[in-house]
């Protein structure tokens, strides 16, 4: 039985964990479905005084979930329901949260239910190339995990939505590039405005910046007090360790490492 005290990481429902090794710093995603737990006890009630940092980052970390698992090439129409509506959650609820999450308990159970939804979501989709950075990128400079994927995320969207990538991801349900269409289904889901694919995509990654802004999550790595030359010199190992992240299989595009490393830096000078 697993009873989660935070609204972000899905445990309660998934068959992943992540190791971190002291000795190099990396942080490692396994994965087993006999670490799924039986029975997951969701009550809002044991969340009600969590941080508003920690409030902002588990919740950004479950967007992120979402995110990845609505255009994972492993989708299926069941995790994309889950994620989908874990989405608007998050977006209608995690603002009030933060802002008065100690008495709002609609608002607390709204995002602990999305969190656990998303979980199921990626559980069954798996993730992206988002979770691959976050998880080098978090380890190496020491920023919270759902922050961390708060710095990557309206990048990888935009990544993504690319309709010729340069290699498509190789598992069978992948039959074409999807991933924009995707998006703006999740833009419309969530009254977005854009009349065509591409402004409902740019509507969707302006709003995730948005929401962003709102919880007081830094608008890119700079923001987060990176040291730039520090960064830069540390930035190909980096992008080569994200590349070999378990999670970057299932990613709609498959990225070639000059390409990721591209979208950390432009993640570190927040450029999208």
């Amino acid at each position: 039985m697993a009873i989660p005290t935070t609204s972000g990481t899905g445990s309660e429902v998934t068959p992943f964990a992540v190791v971190t090794d002291d000795a190099t710093g990396q942080k490692y995603p396994i994965a087993d479905y006999a670490l799924t737990p039986t029975v997951a006890v969701v009550d809002a009630e044991l969340v009600m005084t969590m941080p508003r940092g920690l409030t902002a980052a588990s919740g950004v970390d479950a967007l992120t979930h979402a995110l990845e698992a609505i255009v994972s090439c492993m989708a299926s129409d069941y995790a994309t329901a889950e994620a989908y509506e874990a989405a608007r959650l998050i977006f209608a609820y995690l603002p009030r949260a933060y802002s008065k999450g100690t008495s709002d308990i609609e608002a607390r159970q709204a995002v602990h239910n999305a969190s656990t939804m998303a979980g199921m979501a990626f559980a069954n989709a798996f993730l992206g190339v988002c979770h691959s950075m976050a998880h080098k990128l978090g380890a190496r400079y020491h920023i919270p995990h759902g922050v961390a994927n708060a710095l990557l995320i309206r990048q990888v969207i935009a990544y993504n939505s690319e309709e010729a990538p340069t290699r498509q991801a190789a598992f069978p349900q992948y039959t074409h590039p999807m991933a924009r269409e995707r998006y703006a289904r999740l833009a419309r889901y969530l009254g977005l405005k854009g009349k065509t694919e591409d402004e409902q995509v740019a509507s969707l990654i302006a709003a995730v910046g948005e929401l962003e802004k709102t919880v007081n999550i830094p608008s890119s790595i700079k923001d987060a007090g990176v040291d730039e030359k520090t960064f830069l010199a540390g930035l190909d190992e980096l992008s080569v360790m994200a590349f070999d992240d378990q999670c970057t299989g299932a990613n709609p595009r498959y990225p070639m490492i000059a390409e990721i490393r591209e979208l950390y830096r432009k993640a570190y000078y927040g450029e999208i």
